[in-house]
């Protein structure tokens, strides 16, 4: 995966785009007409009001070009680089109707995935220089998935499955049904496509040794213990690649990636990462006492 990572596919997205949009406006904004008139221009900016990794201009100016294709764009800054509070991401002109009438969701797209983004990558600072990589989850906002993962893989993190049709993770519940790690393992391997790779969630250092005996060689350690960590990766040194899940936070992360593991996959990158504060504001408008809006 490049960095920054290519946009997602437009039709993955844009039908969300077109939801927000109409969610919105409705029947039309009932606001801005009586005070601007028809054919206002003017021009604003978007800004930061904290420190953040920028995610989502390009979603941001979807929004702005579906409500007006004649507002004039044009980002200051790429998604993936760091800004401070009071830093212009991006500058709008045009039809003042159509950039008000615009603005409170194309921020809400901005806003949450510059906030995934800037959470992701506290993440990724935190284990830098031990050559373990953060991976984000399925645990997605219903509908945003490919802006979601999108977003992570701004701050830094590498993505896991899309869904469950391009990967092959057993997890506890396949386990139990199978009758236990090694007849999950064997049945999977026996009929998994050869384009997927089939990892499962082992419990204990003994699911572990018994997973890896029965053919996988791709592991989710589950809600483990460092001590636990410590000894799966010792004892399975170059025969699976480890990735730890469950209980993972900024406290702790650093920790385990030193346990000798190779991942650390993260729900809380798309599930709790906190909204970044970012904002529109008009500017260089002419005022014209006496003008009513037509």
């Amino acid at each position: 995966m490049g960095f920054p990572p290519a946009l997602p596919p437009e039709r993955t997205w844009f039908p969300l785009v077109e939801l927000a949009v109409s969610e919105d406006i409705g029947a039309g904004d009932a606001t801005t007409p009586l005070i601007v008139e028809a054919g206002r221009q003017g021009s604003a900016i978007i800004e930061a009001r904290q420190p953040l990794v920028v995610c989502g201009l390009e979603i941001a100016f979807a929004v702005l070009r579906a409500i007006d294709s004649q507002i004039q764009l044009r980002a200051k800054i790429r998604d993936g680089e760091r800004s401070e509070p009071g830093d212009i991401l991006a500058t709008a002109q045009g039809d003042l109707r159509g950039i008000l009438a615009a603005e409170r969701t194309a921020l809400n797209f901005l806003m949450r995935m510059c906030g995934v983004a800037s959470w992701t990558r506290r993440f990724v600072d935190a284990v830098a220089g031990t050559g373990v990589r953060i991976v984000d989850t399925r645990k997605t906002l219903p509908g945003w998935r490919s802006l979601d993962k999108y977003a992570t893989g701004v701050g830094g993190a590498s993505n896991h499955r899309v869904g469950l049709y391009d990967g092959i993770l057993l997890k506890d519940n396949h386990v139990a049904i199978a009758g236990g790690v090694g007849l999950a393992v064997k049945a999977a391997l026996a009929a998994a496509p050869a384009n997927l790779r089939v990892s499962v969630e082992v419990e204990s250092e003994a699911q572990a040794v018994e997973a890896v005996e029965s053919g996988a060689d791709y592991l989710l350690l589950d809600n483990r213990t460092l001590p636990e960590m410590r000894a799966i990766a010792a004892r399975l040194a170059g025969r699976a690649q480890l990735e730890v899940t469950g209980s993972v936070h900024l406290g702790n992360v650093r920790e385990i990636a030193e346990t000798g593991v190779h991942r650390i996959s993260i729900g809380a990158l798309t599930h709790s990462a906190p909204a970044a504060d970012v904002a529109l504001e008009i500017e260089d408008v002419a005022v014209e006492p006496g003008r009513v809006p037509a």
